[in-house]
């Protein structure tokens, strides 16, 4: 029988390796996107940044900053929960990080503006085969029941021998 591991080191081993897959993505880095983790679920979180206006006038969020997080918010809530039994069985070396999907489309709903305030989103896999996975997101500000964009994306699974 198997010695349950302590907390600490469970928790240790989690956050080094969703660190490792956040900072594998320089694009993450540039606009600043973090991962608040509680157990197996992750939300995103865009700090607001002045850079991160796209219309000064209103002011907004620039759509396509809204459109990369939600797509980054996808991918590594993908990538996340398929790696999640070999994580938990530590099977995943800190230093070897799997293979990203690949996004084969990605249709995003922009339903009010992006105010100039940190924003979150937190995506849900609808499927995930071995090949293909099917992901929703939503982004919200202040208000969870109040998303201002949401998306769905298709991605193309990586194999084995996928880098």
């Amino acid at each position: 029988m198997r010695k349950p591991e302590p907390v600490q080191v469970i928790k240790t081993r989690r956050d080094a390796a969703l660190r490792g897959l956040v900072e594998s993505v320089p694009y993450i880095q540039y606009l600043g996107v973090q991962f608040d983790r509680r157990g197996d679920e992750l939300t995103a979180v865009l700090p607001y940044r002045e850079d991160l206006i796209g219309n000064p006038m209103l002011p907004a969020i620039h759509g396509g900053v809204t459109a990369a997080f939600l797509e980054i918010t996808s991918i590594i809530e993908l990538t996340w929960s398929s790696q999640w039994a070999d994580m938990e069985e530590g099977k995943l070396a800190g230093d070897t990080l799997p293979p990203m999907p690949k996004t084969i489309d990605f249709t995003v709903d922009y339903l009010r503006t992006g105010l100039p305030r940190d924003a979150y989103a937190r995506a849900r896999v609808n499927r995930s085969g071995r090949r293909y996975a099917s992901v929703h997101v939503e982004a919200w500000q202040d208000n969870h029941d109040r998303i201002f964009a949401q998306a769905t994306g298709h991605f193309l699974m990586p194999t084995r021998d996928d880098g």
